[in-house]
Order: structure tokens, then sequence, then C-alpha cells
């Protein structure tokens, strides 16, 4: 097959076949305002301790830049739409709120499987050299997908869609080939702030721009220390990730479940008891989130997250779960615990806990500090 049109059109055929929603093409040059942005961004320090961005910037602020050889730029859609409202569980408060991407399988891996057969089918096809990405390599998925036409970068910088709202997974398919492209969609969240306005810890300082620091998905996912005093109270029972400014979005209201079996909510994982996770050791959190994206975060920050929930429950009755942990041998665990018992226990309490461990564990001095003060 020779004809670009024909091309494009089989391609579309085919990725909707293997599971995609939406596909759409369009010139690795289309987003040159990308760059700027993305260096503002790492001048503003807002990417947190995310070193990697500042690392890879000058090859993630263009395709050209990560591959020279990129013709066309093939981006995917996969509807992840939950088949209830992210926001119920944030009313129980001995109860985890995980963000809804990361409650199935890891998408990684099952987008990066079906990238891989369908630039396979493309090459045998069409011939041509090809590129796959899913969200782990040093290219910015949501300008080229807005270029490709799948929707367009909302206020909160996520990406919408008039037929799937807030939740699409997104892929990215390299390829030397010459395809047509298609058109943007115009930006149509018009005078609206919902998605600002319900941010927790106000983490948009403007329209279209995310301060990371205090976004509770970098928070509780990426950042790797003790999470800032200021902003615990803030996240209340969200232990891996946030969906509160994705779930307000008036699109929604087109948005559908999505389909594919594998990423649809694990019933243990739709509203767990913080009693229960604080409760995991290394195995246990291992064998729990297998095949999840929560995985890769570590048994450590992630208590360091149930511990802040826990904190901010307002339920003495887990104040012995946190002391529990008063012993853990991570510092980074040890000082959530004496936090979140400082959140559930009278000063005199925790004056009593201080005298037997604060001298012994320079390590979260500061933490006990704080509590005591």
């Amino acid at each position: 097959m020779t004809d670009p049109a024909a091309i494009k059109s089989e391609l579309i055929a085919r990725a909707r076949a293997i599971g995609f929603d939406v596909c759409g093409v369009t010139p690795p040059d289309a987003a040159p305002e990308t760059k700027a942005r993305l260096e503002q961004f790492i001048a503003d320090g807002a990417h947190g301790d995310m070193t990697w961005m500042a690392e890879t910037a000058a090859r993630r602020g263009s395709p050209l830049a990560l591959w020279p050889d990129v013709r066309s730029v093939v981006m995917l859609g996969l509807n992840y739409g939950p088949d209830e409202s992210p926001l119920a569980v944030l009313a129980q408060r001995d109860r985890a709120a995980i963000s809804v991407y990361a409650k199935g399988d890891d998408y990684h891996d099952l987008i990066k499987k079906r990238l891989k057969e369908l630039a396979r089918w493309l090459v045998a096809t069409a011939g041509g050299d090809v590129k796959v990405f899913v969200d782990t390599a040093a290219v910015m998925e949501k300008p080229l997908a807005a270029k490709a036409g799948l929707g367009w970068q909302g206020k909160h910088t996520n990406m919408v869609s008039r037929d799937f709202g807030s939740w699409l997974f997104l892929g990215a398919i390299f390829t030397t080939l010459e395809l047509p492209a298609d058109r943007p969609v115009a930006d149509s969240c018009g005078r609206c702030r919902a998605c600002l306005d319900a941010c927790p810890t106000a983490a948009f300082p403007a329209p279209y721009r995310l301060d990371a620091r205090r976004c509770i998905s970098y928070l509780t996912i990426e950042h790797k220390g003790p999470i800032p005093r200021a902003l615990r109270p803030m996240m209340g029972n969200r232990i891996y990730g946030c969906d509160d400014c994705l779930a307000v979005c008036p699109w929604n209201k087109f948005a559908q479940a999505g389909h594919e079996a594998k990423l649809a909510a694990r019933d243990a994982l739709r509203a767990p008891a913080l009693a229960e996770l604080v409760r995991l050791d290394d195995a246990q959190f291992r064998l729990l989130f297998a095949k999840t994206s929560i995985k890769r975060t570590g048994r450590d920050r992630f208590i360091r997250n149930v511990l802040n929930a826990i904190g901010n429950s307002g339920d003495a009755g887990l104040a012995i779960e946190a002391e529990r942990l008063l012993d853990d041998p991570s510092p980074l665990v040890r000082g959530a615990a004496v936090w979140a018992l400082s959140r559930l226990l009278p000063k005199e309490k925790m004056t009593e806990l201080a005298a037997a461990r604060r001298e012994a564990d320079a390590d979260v001095n500061d933490e006990w500090m704080q509590a005591l003060r």
C-alpha cells in the first residue's frame, strides 16, 4: 500500500479493531510552542524533584529532537472512564481514594503491547520505520494529541475529549511515513473554571498552568520525601493520585465507562480500608499491587500516603495503627506516623510517646518537634 490517505484510513480501522478508541495524525513540528512552555515550567521549578524532566528537556521539546527521521506522529487514545464517581469515596474518611487509572492493571503494559502490534502492522503494510511511546519516554503526548485532533488540553492541562471527557490514556507511534494530518480540535473550555476551583491544594497558579509541587498526584506518586506539612491536611484520604480536576469537568457528561477489562477497577482497590492498607509489609504490598501502576511507587512511599490519610481521618481508633509504625525501618514512614498521631491524639499522649522515642530517632526529630508544639 502506497497511497498515504489509504494507509491512514486502514491504520485507523486497525487501531479500533485492536482496542483503541480514537486515532489521529499530526506532523512532528505541529506544536512548536511546547518547547518554550516546557522550559518555563522547569525554570519555575514547577517540576519539583522530577529531575528527569529537566534532564530530557532538549529531547522532550520536539519529536524531531528525539528522532530526526520522524515524519508523522500517530496519536492513539484508549478510554478508561470509571463506572462510578471517583469523588464519592472522598466522604469515607476511613477509606482510601485511589486514582481511577491505577485501580486496574498497569496501562503502560497494555497500551505498549497494542502500540507494538499496530506499529508492526503499519510497517508490514506500508513500510517505513517506527518507534512507539507510552508515557515513559521523552514525548509530550498531550500537545501532540491535541494537534492530532483527539481533544484539547483543558485548563487543568489534561486532555479533554468531546466523546470521552477527561478519561483517555495516550500512546504514540512515530513513523517515517508521510501521512495526512488531522485538524486540531478547538479549545472548548470557555469561561469554565470547574477544574481549577476543584483542586484541593490550589495547584493551578493560572489556567493551563500546573505547579506539580502542589499537585496531589505528584505528591503521592513522584515525590520521594516527606510531604510538605502545609499540604498534608488538604489531601484528605487521597493516597495515590487525584481525580478531582478530571472528574468535575462538564465534558464528562458525554463520557462512558471504559470497555477494557484489564483496566477495570479491582474490587479490592475501589475503597480499601486505611486500617488494612497501613499494615502492609513489602511482600504484601507487592502482592496486592502486582501488575498495577502503584507497585512502582514502593511500599514506604505508599505507607507514607496512607498515614497522611489516617491523620486526616479524624478517627482516633486508627491511632493504634500509626503508633505501631513509629518503629518502622523506614524514616519516611516513621515521620508520617508521628504526624498522623499528632492529628489524632491529645498533646499529653504525644508527649508521652516522644519521651520514649524522640531522642533515639534523630531521623524524624523534626517531625517530633513540630508535633509537640
